[in-house]
């Protein structure tokens, strides 16, 4: 029992410092599975016994005999569950030919390149090679998302890292699911005639199963013949049937099959999608946690000692500093990314959470089928694991300034509200190069807003979501100016610290407007302007001017006027140098207004 809470605690514990502290979680958790497990064994006991043994030896352990070997398998089948819902055919449509090329060229390349140099440097038999060479095809979201965070980069450069770990993810489970079971029904015999069709059986009944439980579960739940509290649980004991069931009629194949539900749920048309994939997500935080955990702390002290060799740095050299940039390269030709961008992207490339996973289950598998050489793959799989999370977590900051893909200045504008008066306002501060950002919980606004060639994203800013989005990371100021002042008092304060690194404003409360409170330094016009006034000022007149002003006291007699006309609102201060301040700004740094233009919305005002 003290094992088992021992267990959950840390896990959990690992999942909050990594949150802390930006890392990828994998790293924390990996590194105390290893402490508790062969480290403590070695250093810190008298019998030499694990912390926490995740086999019964006859003395302690947590799981008997063949118990751990079901854990993982149906821990790894809820997981992969997950990933097949979050691969969208459309995604991979819109993402771009450089992201495609990644996902199927770059992922080609891995796997060949990856599987060669397995074989000739350690000696591996073609089989083995090759399944190493699928499970480091993956480059998880999970574990580039906490490394890209705080890294300023071009949005296109964070969207190609972004897009390629979400979609590679279950592409290369399923690519080490279908090499690791050729190897096991072939015995590590090779292409004999009962190794093909045992595997033609894996294939039919993988994708048949998970085909057709997928259709059958988004029939039930559509016709809302399972209530609302049963629901997330009744999916959950379906992933495990179709998993069970599957093996049952075709041994491996249960893997196959809940990746392929994963995908036809994803992209059909399941009502309660995005609920399932809060639920789900959920229960993979609390399983990963427990299960990295037990993994590394099953690797035993000689299993670490197979890497201590020249070999293992020169297999992760070659990795890393060759065969990435390979595919890279060939992945982005004759794209629009330059030079530096493409080295970023060859530099980052740390390996997730699914190929951990995935390397000890079948590792441990196939060393129980007697398959010469299995034992290195666990090992190997979790240093590459270990090292490119490492690399990348240490470096990745550094070497976006050295390759010049750092963001010296993050001046891109996040708008928090899509009305009209956001869309005119932005679409205005668009055509001078900026980069503008609607988010907004309406579903209308923002398709309005994208018919109008604004970006514009259908967010809830209570998630955590938004913060998490490593494409937003060159956006420097925040402008609140939803209908609600309670929303946008909760989007300077939550969000300030993420997307207000130059300035954070909102419009004014009705409170303001009423006290004519012009002390507030984060009121995005004046307090004569709230949300209402704003918004019948843009329904009269939908029409931005510029008013140019020669000194101090011009400027001040032009403002005031504008603050008299009640069908006009002042917006912002265009300075010589064409860069744009909006009023509270402009005012608290003290810039002279010389030679600058003041630009308002409304009704033309003659002066």
């Amino acid at each position: 029992m003290l094992e088992l809470a021992g267990i959950i605690i840390l896990g959990i514990l690992a999942q909050w410092f990594a949150w802390r502290f930006k890392i990828p979680a994998i790293l924390p958790l990996i590194l105390i599975g290893l402490l508790v497990g062969p480290i403590a064994a070695e250093f810190f006991t008298e019998d030499k016994s694990k912390y926490i043994e995740p086999i019964w030896n006859g003395k302690k352990g947590l799981f008997p005999g063949e118990g751990l070997y079901y854990f993982v398998s149906l821990a790894i089948s809820i997981i992969l569950f997950e990933g097949g819902l979050t691969l969208k055919r459309s995604e991979i449509k819109n993402v771009g030919p450089v992201i495609t090329k990644l996902i199927t060229l770059g992922s080609t390349v891995t796997f060949l390149g990856a599987g060669i140099l397995a074989h000739y440097i350690f000696e591996l038999g073609w089989e083995l090679s090759f399944l190493f060479s699928a499970l480091i095809i993956v480059t998880g979201p999970t574990v580039i998302t906490p490394i890209l965070r705080n890294i300023p980069l071009k949005k296109d450069v964070s969207a190609v890292l972004k897009w390629e770990g979400i979609l590679i993810d279950p592409i290369g489970a399923l690519v080490a699911v279908l090499v690791f079971e050729f190897i096991s029904v072939g015995g590590g015999s090779g292409f004999t005639k009962t190794a093909l069709t045992e595997f033609g059986k894996i294939l039919l009944f993988g994708t048949s199963f998970g085909f057709t439980f997928a259709h059958a579960l988004a029939f039930v739940i559509n016709k809302k013949w399972i209530p609302h509290y049963l629901l997330n649980v009744v999916s959950l004991s379906t992933v495990l049937l179709v998993f069970v069931e599957s093996e049952i009629f075709a041994h491996e194949s249960g893997l196959l099959a809940v990746v392929v539900m994963g995908m036809v749920l994803g992209n059909g048309k399941l009502k309660n999608l995005k609920e399932l994939l809060y639920f789900k997500e959920s229960l993979s935080v609390l399983l990963i946690s427990i299960l990295f955990i037990l993994l590394a702390a099953n690797i035993n002290m000689k299993d670490l000692m197979l890497l201590y060799t020249w070999k293992t740095a020169g297999l992760f050299a070659l990795v890393v500093f060759l065969i990435r940039p390979l595919a890279v390269f060939l992945s982005t030709h004759k794209s629009k990314l330059k030079t530096n961008e493409k080295l970023f992207i060859s530099w980052v490339g740390p390996r997730g959470i699914v190929a951990a996973g995935i390397a000890s289950l079948f590792g441990e598998k196939l060393v129980k089928q007697g398959v010469e050489g299995a034992e290195y793959i666990t090992p190997l799989v979790f240093m590459i694991v270990l090292g490119t999370v490492l690399l990348n977590a240490t470096t990745a900051r550094l070497f976006a300034k050295v390759a010049g893909v750092f963001l010296k200045n993050s001046d891109g504008i996040l708008i928090v509200g899509a009305s009209k008066s956001s869309r005119l306002i932005g679409d205005y501060l668009q055509k001078f190069g900026k980069r503008i950002v609607l988010i907004d919980s309406n579903k209308m606004f923002i398709e309005k807003a994208n018919n109008e060639g604004l970006e514009a994203y259908e967010v809830n800013i209570y998630d955590d979501d938004l913060t998490d989005n490593i494409e937003l990371n060159d956006i420097g100021y925040l402008i609140a100016m939803t209908g609600s002042d309670a929303v946008n008092e909760y989007a300077l304060k939550n969000l300030s610290k993420a997307f207000g690194e130059h300035g954070a404003f909102r419009l004014a409360t009705a409170s303001e407007v009423k006290e004519q409170d012009f002390e507030q330094k984060n009121i995005f016009f004046s307090p004569k302007d709230d949300y209402i006034n704003l918004s019948e000022t843009v329904r009269d007149y939908p029409d931005i001017y510029e008013i140019p002003v020669a000194s101090q006291e011009d400027y001040q007699q032009t403002l005031e006027k504008l603050h008299a006309q009640i069908e006009s609102v002042p917006l912002f201060v265009i300075t010589k140098d064409k860069n744009i301040y909006l009023i509270s700004e402009f005012e608290s740094k003290e810039l002279s207004p010389e030679k600058a233009k003041l630009v308002y919305v409304g009704n033309k005002v003659d002066l």
